[in-house]
């Protein structure tokens, strides 16, 4: 055994079904008395009815959460927030909902709980990405990561089965670069196989059936899991180019995850030959990067970036920006060879065909 460190997130999280029902006691576990309620402007029911059901708990609701947390709406949040004297925040709705409640504690200091009803993770990590005049910056800080993650499989029921299928592949990259990741370990391996185990046998049940409670859970717990190891170790290439992309094209985030994920995997599958062997093991395919590709073709989900609205004349721009600033990654990164993982990315090329 190799020596590693490995450092556990202090995090509560509580896992179930009618989970919700314990919201109340988990914002007075936390000694606060007015949550104010976060959520994107379509998921407004929902932050209504969690409001009404916190009762005298709820400060109010702020929904105008939106994709890549802009520094603006953060800003208005931060009015409400203080206009209504709220003293905590719980966050309900996918990444975009809880990247707002990390941006506030970030500011505030103040508790917050997430309460995720897609399969991003990103409740599950000390990480925030916010954008600002085009451009995307992250930052990780255990500021940001909420005090207690509730999961609620019943809040999954609803979620389209093609957004399930991209939220689900969002989650699988994070697992997929954590296993490969320079400040690897052990434990991170082990949950970064079991999370892309439960969630490639999950994702194709839930598109033939998407009220499937079982399949539910086991992408819960695998968007969980692969939530935790994008907390617990450094990401490399698939996560920059995503968020290059993303912030500097407003391209929707879990569909960019789940084009450029195939070809990112290819590109370091030379330099990382045991996470290659793991990833295939934990999809039943045989190789890593055509397993990844298969697995999204065959859910009716993105490949393409042309498709995702990326234009042609922005690779170059992509290029430049992804390598501008040097990062870790398995292989080197050389602009030439991005730009050409950028053109089977948009073109929607199955790697190796």
């Amino acid at each position: 055994m190799q020596p590693f460190t490995y450092e556990a997130l202090p995090a509560r999280v509580i896992f179930g079904a009618g989970t919700l029902a314990r919201i109340g006691d988990e914002v007075r576990a936390l000694g606060c008395k007015r949550a104010l309620v976060l959520s994107t402007p379509e998921q407004r029911g929902m932050a209504e009815d969690l409001a009404a059901r916190l009762g005298p708990l709820s400060a109010g609701i702020f929904a105008e959460a939106t994709m890549h947390t802009p520094v603006e709406v953060t800003q208005r949040a931060m009015e409400a927030l203080r206009a209504l004297g709220a003293d905590c925040t719980v966050a309900i709705g996918g990444g975009s909902t809880t990247g707002l409640g990390k941006a506030i504690a970030l500011r505030t200091d103040l508790p917050q709980i997430a309460i995720p009803t897609t399969y991003a993770g990103s409740e599950a990590t000390p990480i925030l990405g916010e954008t600002e005049g085009g451009k995307k910056t992250t930052q990780r800080t255990l500021k940001v990561l909420p005090e207690v993650i509730l999961y609620d499989v019943d809040l999954t029921l609803s979620l389209p089965p093609g957004l399930s299928a991209t939220s689900g592949m969002n989650a699988i990259a994070h697992s997929v670069e954590a296993l490969y990741a320079r400040d690897g370990n052990p434990i991170t391996s082990a949950m970064a196989e079991q999370g892309i185990a439960a969630l490639a046998r999950a994702l194709p049940r839930i598109m033939r059936d998407p009220t499937d409670r079982e399949a539910r859970s086991d992408a819960l717990f695998g968007a969980w899991a692969c939530g935790v190891c994008l907390g617990t170790v450094g990401m490399s290439l698939h996560h920059k180019l995503c968020h290059t992309l993303g912030g500097s094209f407003d391209l929707p985030h879990a569909q960019t995850h789940t084009v450029v994920l195939p070809h990112a995997t290819a590109f370091n599958a030379p330099a990382a030959p045991d996470a290659m062997a793991r990833i295939a093991r934990a999809l039943g395919a045989a190789d890593a990067a055509t397993g990844l590709f298969d697995l999204a073709r065959g859910m009716d989900a993105p490949t393409a970036l042309r498709d995702l609205g990326m234009p042609e004349h922005g690779l170059d721009r992509a290029a430049d920006l992804a390598t501008a600033n040097p990062y870790w990654n398995p292989r080197p990164v050389e602009r030439a060879a991005i730009r050409a993982l950028l053109d089977d990315a948009w073109h929607g090329r199955r790697p190796g065909g």
